[in-house]
């Protein structure tokens, strides 16, 4: 050690020479002693483990750091080394004045509030010191309303950063809207939310409907001391992540006795394996579930899940709910909203506090376009105003406004909710069907319409549409057939988008066809007569078997038939084997 110290010295110039009188401070323990004996002190105060908590060499590098810092020599005989301290608490640390070395100073950070932000407690500044993300780290604290920004600040510098979507995710149970029916004032679950009594729940809706910003509430109102809140996507998330969850869950409940709730995030992405992960600890209390997913919890998560889970279902965001939103959305933003019959014009003292307005219609159409998806209502809003910015205009000189037909142009179409592999297929193909079976046109175009204009195949809808001719036109009207099957081969021969009138010709055809079931009732009862058949089924009848050799012909095939053409008068004779006698199935 002692000849590392030299080392370290000599690199600037510095001798741990001195006369035989003079003394030195060690250091490491800031003891004065002669400069003789420094060196062999060096060696055992450095090797006894309680001097300090720094590893012996970084002590010993941090020594010689500073002294080629600061240039010192060692010459002198009051030269006094860097003191390293043993490591004391936050109290200690206050009531000490920071140290005055002549090398560098060592100031220990301290811990001052419940948010783990750290501030230098020497400078007295507000700093906070950004700390490594832990590996399964707590969901982050929803974003605050955009508000209070600066006057100096453009409408640029506050649409930078994290879409608009995510700035404006409620806090509170009283900002989140759109779902009354599920968290109205008086509901179940609103008040097991407001007792912080979680259950283990299944969320699902729609994509912006407020699955994810209602886990962000529960996580923002969770009592920290006795829950930790974590969140996984099943998008990104493997099965090891969540065993290292749950193992941390069993952890906390014998050590510090808190609960954990997680959430995970599109749920239906994990398979059944994956997901069967959960049931012993759902079961047990180790963890109160959260998922959230899109997809019919009925064909996409377990039924052992979902016994042990609330599915809550949230719907699409009605208009009215959206018009709030987007409407609380301007206002963070500065925009003014612009009456149909008000016009866009001010003084030149508040010209720069809201140079920019959105036309009241503009707000209605968007939340009507964006089909109950917030999500999809503001980042449109965001795109528009975006838009409106690069186009060039200064908006602190003219007053831009931001018009329905600029709200149209950032969405460019109708916002379409339809997944052509999930439960909206079925759902609409059945409202199809059904329409049509009531003889209503408008309805039976109208679902068409949704299909088409959401992507599906028109060759599916053609085959639904060959089926329903048989099943429930069937003899009332036997070209319904025909309709349905040229109207399929017409899709296959032109496709989308000219065969949409084609399939629309051959829908109205069909609602409004006279409906018959008979063909379809008469088949079922027959499926159900094999499927209650106990015992072998019945031999076909001699009579009516072909007998196309001599040996079939001797064993009495076609024996007694009589050839009905040949007859002038109606024959009499027996088509059923004697055991299905007498039934009836027209």
């Amino acid at each position: 050690m002692s000849t590392e110290m030299e080392e370290g010295a000599e690199m600037q110039g510095m001798t741990l020479s001195g006369s035989s009188d003079s003394t030195v401070t060690c250091p490491v323990c800031a003891q004065v002693m002669p400069a003789q004996n420094i060196n062999s002190h060096l060696d055992s105060c450095l090797d006894v483990k309680s001097s300090g908590v720094m590893p012996k060499k970084r002590r010993l590098s941090a020594c010689v750091e500073g002294l080629e810092a600061h240039g010192k020599v060692f010459g002198s005989a009051t030269t006094s080394f860097p003191v390293f301290q043993k490591h004391k608490t936050a109290e200690h640390l206050r009531e000490e004045t920071p140290s005055k070395s002549p090398f560098f100073s060592m100031t220990s950070p301290t811990r001052t509030d419940k948010k783990d932000k750290w501030r230098d407690i020497n400078a007295g500044s507000s700093t906070e010191v950004v700390q490594r993300e832990p590996y399964n780290r707590e969901l982050p604290q929803p974003s605050e309303v955009i508000q209070g920004h600066p006057k100096g600040k453009n409408m640029a510098e506050k649409l930078e950063g994290k879409p608009l979507a995510d700035k404006m995710r409620p806090c509170t149970l009283q900002h989140y809207m759109g779902q009354e029916k599920v968290l109205g004032e008086d509901t179940m679950l609103r008040k097991l939310l407001q007792a912080n009594d979680i259950p283990s729940i299944i969320l699902w809706g729609p994509p912006g409907c407020g699955k994810t910003t209602l886990a962000h509430i529960i996580a923002k109102n969770t009592n920290k001391n006795n829950t930790r809140f974590i969140t996984l996507s099943a998008t990104s998330a493997s099965t090891n992540d969540v065993r290292e969850v749950i193992k941390q869950a069993q952890n906390e409940i014998k050590l510090f006795k808190r609960k954990t709730i997680l959430f995970v995030d599109e749920i239906h992405r994990f398979n059944k394996t994956q997901q069967d992960t959960f049931l012993p600890h759902v079961e047990c209390g180790t963890i109160t579930l959260i998922g959230a997913t899109t997809e019919n919890p009925s064909f996409q998560v377990n039924n052992a899940l979902l016994s042990r889970c609330r599915v809550i279902v949230l719907e699409k965001i009605c208009v009215e709910a959206m018009e709030a939103i987007l409407k609380r959305a301007v206002d963070s933003l500065g925009i003014q909203l612009l009456r149909e019959d008000e016009k866009a014009e001010c003084s030149s003292s508040d010209a720069s506090e809201s140079p920019m307005y959105i036309e009241a219609k503009a707000l209605t159409t968007l939340a009507h376009l964006c089909d109950g998806d917030a999500r999809t209502g503001l980042n449109g809003l965001q795109l528009s105003v975006q838009a409106r910015l690069a186009a060039g205009d200064d908006p602190q000189k003219h007053r831009m406004i931001i018009k329905e037909e600029h709200i149209k142009e950032g969405l460019q179409r109708s916002h379409i909710l339809y997944d052509r592999a999930g439960e909206e297929h079925y759902n609409c193909i059945s409202a199809l069907h059904k329409s049509m079976r009531g003889s209503d046109q408008n309805a039976s175009l109208y679902w068409l319409g949704r299909m088409l204009e959401g992507g599906e195949d028109p060759l599916y809808v053609a085959r639904r549409l060959v089926r329903f001719a048989s099943e429930d036109i069937g003899l009332a009207d036997p070209l319904a057939l025909t309709q349905a099957v040229s109207a399929y081969q017409a899709c296959h021969f032109i496709g989308m988008p000219e065969c949409d009138v084609i399939l629309a010709q051959c829908v109205m055809y069909l609602a409004q066809a006279p409906k018959s079931i008979v063909a379809y009732s008469a088949y079922n009862k027959v499926k159900q007569c094999l499927k209650n058949h106990k015992g072998p089924l019945p031999p076909v009848p001699l009579h009516l078997r072909n007998a196309p050799t001599k040996l079939m012909k001797n064993l009495g095939y076609a024996k007694g038939y009589k050839y009905n053409p040949m007859f002038s008068q109606p024959v009499e004779q027996d088509y059923l084997p004697p055991e299905m006698k007498g039934i009836k199935f027209v």
